[in-house]
């Protein structure tokens, strides 16, 4: 996720970051300006050369302006960065410019090449839902919209009470996500968080005949215990497991990541820039704005923040070395982890995007890849990744039948 609307204190990293974020607004403006129209009329350069290496003398920014690396979830092809829509509704990490700046997003992120989006009823609630409905509606038949059921949200207040994955409110809910959505189908539908009270078999029967319905094409879980997926996948084969993974938190490498390789399911990384501290934006006098939740996180404490700080110049190290920018080789080296993983780094700037991006261009030899991995490994990282409760709800397995 792109987080970087909070007050920060500058940095050399936040400059020269700063320097290629001012640089891609540049980039898009000038397009807008010479096509009359958002940049869809730009078109990569040639990929790097293979060797890892930047292409000296080639416009980092202009050069992966589209995106054209597809990815596969099992069968589901998608872009191999998507857009995630958690801060659009505003009400995470400070406000946004305006709903129709958000929905403006999303149309330039398919001019961009970006097929992949993701979306959950619980974020707003139920606003950002409406913002990609209302984005993809014209390019609904060429893209892919994953979202999430899970939580038990008043359909009137937004006011969310807990778990519900009961059948009949699954039901329930995904009618009310398609229309929401604008649409007759969701492409790939998750369970945000596994329900302690309901057999994960219930849960994949109720979404095997909204399979057979045509209402839901794929389906995944969300941060679910191992004997969870299993037993779901026996049931419905599971597309994708979306997780928490990044330079920052690599938990997934332990367990889910080789779960996923050995049963054939995909892996989609959320918060894959680390809630924007691996862009090198953020140090332990950083000042979030009023209301921004990444105060509740325990590892964004000042103590932890100056712990972890090793983490931010070791990309800002490569991002040197690479003609890139940090958040870009976080992104870059999730890509080189698995072909079937794929980030969704959510954002509300142009800019950011553009970077996002890029990182498609950013490639690891094998020897710089095994040199970055055994850096990392000698860096620690301090404080949890969730708020108690929140991390409480990870891991979790369902009850049996």
């Amino acid at each position: 996720m792109h987080e970087q609307d909070s007050k920060l204190n500058s940095s050399p990293a936040d400059r020269g970051r700063r320097g290629f974020l001012g640089a891609a607004a540049l980039a898009a403006t000038s397009l807008m300006a010479v096509t009359g129209a958002a940049p869809a009329q730009a078109h990569a350069a040639p990929s790097a050369n293979g060797t890892g290496a930047p292409v000296r003398g080639r416009n980092q920014v202009t050069a992966a302006i589209t995106q054209t690396g597809r990815r596969r979830l099992g069968s589901l092809k998608v872009s191999s960065i998507g857009l995630g829509t958690q801060t659009m509704p505003g009400n995470l990490y400070g406000p946004v410019t305006s709903r129709k700046d958000m929905v403006t997003l999303i149309r330039t992120a398919v001019d961009q090449g970006v097929t992949f989006f993701d979306t959950a009823e619980a974020y707003g609630p139920f606003e950002a839902e409406r913002i990609v409905g209302e984005a993809l509606r014209p390019v609904r038949d060429k893209v892919v919209i994953a979202t999430k059921f899970g939580w038990d949200v008043n359909p009137d207040t937004g006011a969310v009470t807990g778990l519900n994955s009961r059948p009949d409110h699954i039901r329930r809910v995904v009618d009310a996500m398609l229309k929401r959505l604008r649409t007759d189908h969701i492409d790939l539908l998750y369970q945000h968080r596994v329900d302690p009270t309901v057999p994960i078999e219930d849960v994949a029967d109720t979404v095997k005949d909204l399979v057979a319905q045509g209402k839901v094409l794929h389906w995944g879980l969300s941060e679910p215990g191992l004997q969870t997926v299993r037993r779901a996948h026996a049931i419905l084969p599971l597309t994708a497991i979306q997780n928490e993974y990044s330079t920052l938190w690599r938990g997934p490498e332990e367990n889910v990541l080789p779960l996923c390789e050995e049963l054939g399911i995909g892996f989609v990384c959320w918060a894959p820039l680390g809630m924007g501290f691996t862009t090198g934006t953020m140090s332990p006098y950083t000042q979030f704005a009023e209301g921004d939740v990444r105060t509740l996180f325990p590892r964004n404490s000042r103590d932890n923040l100056a712990a972890n700080m090793p983490l931010v110049q070791l990309l800002q190290e490569w991002a040197v070395r690479k003609g890139a920018t940090p958040g870009q080789i976080d992104l870059a080296w999730l890509l080189a982890q698995k072909p079937w993983i794929i980030p969704i780094p959510s954002t509300t700037r142009l800019s950011h995007l553009l970077e996002n991006i890029g990182a498609e261009e950013v490639r690891f030899s094998p020897d710089e890849l095994q040199e970055f991995n055994s850096a990392l490994a000698n860096i620690t990282i301090h404080g949890d990744r969730l708020p108690p409760a929140a991390l409480a709800m990870t891991g979790v397995e369902a009850p049996p039948r």
